[in-house]
């Protein structure tokens, strides 16, 4: 999770008091002994959307062809959307990550299930914040396998930011909630990096290099991973 200069590396602070309040959680809380105390995870996310955008049990993603020959990715099916599958390229590319990730499988499905994610997405996730090492920090400190930044990670309840437990906890729970927000896989993905106020202000994925270039290298390494 890094931030190209445009403010707090959540983006927006209510998004990571609203992931600690979680009154209106999508599956079973994480285990007391793997969280700080706190008031949960999800309420204020829909505060601040104004509206509940629900996550498909099986974190399934779907791609919307747009006129323009690119991709939209939606956690919600819609006329003429397909699942996301991979292809035979894809499958092929997806054994070095699979091998790297391998010490964590257990970690990233425990949190996928917790949030309905797909436990691919976590690893694309993870491999391009910190190419699944556990004490990675980023020149603007984020830290552990999924980068949080110190600040969102006492606000998303994160004890221990080096334990792979609690950080893939942490960001699993920061991403179901922007997706529950934006509905849009690259919107997430634009506010898991930039924050959800530079994408509210951009109306999108933000201009900035590196935020564009992080999406893509995410959905790349989702792709060979599905």
């Amino acid at each position: 999770m890094h931030d190209p200069g445009v403010g707090h590396p959540s983006g927006d602070r209510s998004v990571g008091r609203a992931v600690r309040q979680g009154r209106a959680g999508a599956g079973p809380r994480p285990r007391p002994a793997r969280r700080a105390s706190g008031r949960g995870v999800f309420a204020a996310i829909v505060l601040v959307a104004g509206v509940w955008w629900p996550v498909c049990a099986q974190g399934q993603i779907w791609v919307v062809r747009e006129a323009d020959g690119g991709r939209r990715f939606t956690t919600q099916p819609e006329p003429g959307a397909e699942l996301f599958l991979p292809t035979p390229h894809s499958r092929r590319a997806a054994g070095g990550l699979r091998r790297t990730s391998g010490r964590y499988d257990a970690v990233i499905a425990a949190a996928a299930a917790r949030h309905r994610l797909d436990p691919a997405l976590l690893r694309a996730v993870i491999a391009t914040e910190s190419n699944f090492d556990p004490r990675a920090r980023s020149a603007r400190g984020a830290q552990g396998l999924m980068q949080l930044m110190p600040e969102t990670a006492r606000e998303l309840g994160v004890p221990d930011v080096w334990d792979p437990h609690a950080n893939v906890e942490g960001g699993a729970a920061y991403l179901a909630a922007l997706l529950r927000r934006y509905g849009d896989l690259r919107l997430a993905l634009a506010a898991y990096n930039a924050g959800p106020g530079a994408v509210d202000r951009h109306g999108g994925v933000p201009p900035f290099a590196e935020t564009r270039q992080y999406v893509e290298r995410v959905l790349k390494h989702y792709e060979n991973l599905r």
